[in-house]
């Protein structure tokens, strides 16, 4: 997977401000250090002072190729000989510095909201009275296996490690956990689509996807002829409106796909069960709106209100957590995540995260408005998760089974979706 340096049929190539970069070097020098991200700003900064010297030159050369095509006569026509190759020979050095500059600040991380700090910090608890105490017995796979709601040794056989079956009800669960999400976000205006689930890696890379992360894990599944399989609906709902000049904003979208995550079955006691797996089902919100951050942050508020309801709802113990700069992800200026108490794994677990990216990924997407002074602007985007079904089943059956009956009480929202059933019982 490469950056684009040139414009291709899918995307523009991006217009990055290298003169604000170039003054700003001290700041993004911190951002870069505090996200441990690694960009040589020392060779930015020694291409961006040639680049100036040499367009300074080139524009010299040209008034005096203008001056003497004026002049109509031998002496000058000789001279416009002469200047010809000193000015591709120019042109040709002004455009490798601009691709080694425009890769530096393609690299760049976010700048990062003053209301982040290097821990995470604790905004809200849902559901604070209902924290039950770690069990063995409550651990989701035994529980699932033993009732016949999930099949990890054919998935195993089939596919591969950190791929399952879902059976019975477990498949109808998570089927009713997408529609209420898909409900819910209607009722806060998004419209919904079903995006695809394959894209193009220049999309993907510009969504700040890229094949390994920050820790060297490898994140993605690439395909052939330049193409990824979805880490989530985020890429391709991006990808939808890039190239384009957006009119009436902000606008919301909901999207429902398949997500596929390669560095699965990497991390030790998460690779048990559902926790971590490389192929899932994800509910995904999208946002976009005008380049300003006091509208980008109530848009924010909105995807939190609407991710802690869901969360209290289903009767989920939980924390909203205002992630640290190191936990961001690259397109992030500030982060929050939920995570529900799991009382098999004995540990709390991501089942949601929300981001304000600015305009970090518009600016790579060429997604674009014009302002009250028709000022065409690079839009704000954010995003957040509905529903990442599988960790949602996951706090489900370790928090709602009943050790007496052996079985899985339904949470009362998720009943209508399920025809009214209010247990999961042996399969």
């Amino acid at each position: 997977m490469k950056f684009p340096l040139r414009s291709t049929n899918a995307l523009s190539r991006p217009v990055f401000n290298f003169s604000h970069i170039y003054t700003n070097l001290g700041a993004l020098s911190e951002i870069t250090r505090l996200r441990n991200v690694k960009v040589d700003l020392d060779l930015f900064a020694h291409n961006y002072e040639k680049w100036s010297e040499l367009r300074q030159s080139f524009t010299e050369l040209r008034k005096l190729q203008t001056a003497e095509s004026k002049q109509k006569n031998e002496a000058s026509l000789a001279k416009l000989r002469l200047l010809k190759p000193q000015l591709k020979e120019l042109k040709d050095k002004i455009s490798e510095l601009e691709d080694s500059m425009l890769l530096a600040a393609e690299s760049l991380p976010n700048a990062i909201s003053p209301n982040v700090g290097s821990e995470a910090q604790l905004v809200k608890t849902i559901n604070p009275d209902f924290k039950l105490d770690h069990s063995e017995n409550r651990d989701h796979k035994a529980i699932m296996e033993r009732l016949g709601l999930v099949d990890f040794a054919n998935a195993s056989r089939v596919t591969g490690n950190s791929w399952y079956y879902l059976m019975g009800d477990a498949a109808r669960l998570e089927q009713a956990l997408i529609q209420y999400a898909l409900d819910k976000a209607r009722t806060y205006g998004f419209k919904l689509v079903s995006p695809p689930s394959i894209v193009k890696d220049e999309i993907s890379f510009a969504c700040g996807f890229k094949p390994r992360d920050q820790n060297g894990e490898t994140q993605v599944y690439q395909l052939p002829d330049e193409l990824s399989l979805t880490g989530t609906a985020e890429i391709p709902i991006a990808g939808l409106k890039s190239n384009q000049i957006l009119t009436d904003l902000p606008h919301r979208i909901c999207g429902v796909s398949r997500s596929f995550r390669a560095e699965a079955g990497a991390r030790g006691r998460d690779t048990r069960g559902l926790y971590r797996v490389h192929e899932f089902n994800k509910v995904e919100l999208f946002i976009w709106c005008e380049n300003d951050l006091e509208k980008s942050e109530a848009e924010f508020e909105k995807l939190v209100q609407f991710q802690m309801e869901f969360v209290e709802s289903l009767g989920l113990h939980a924390m909203v957590l205002n992630m640290p700069y190191d936990d961001l992800g690259a397109p992030a200026y500030c982060k929050y995540d939920i995570e529900c108490w799991m009382p098999g794994r004995n540990a709390f677990g991501e089942v949601t995260s929300s981001s304000i990216c600015l305009d970090y990924q518009a600016t790579r997407l060429s997604t674009t408005y014009r302002d009250s002074n028709n000022k065409v602007r690079f839009v704000h985007t954010l995003n957040g998760t509905a529903c990442a079904v599988p960790r949602v089943i996951l706090a489900i059956v370790e928090n709602f089974w009943d050790e007496a009956t052996d079985s899985i009480l339904v949470p009362k929202v998720l009943r209508p979706y399920m025809g009214g059933q209010e247990r999961i019982v042996k399969q």
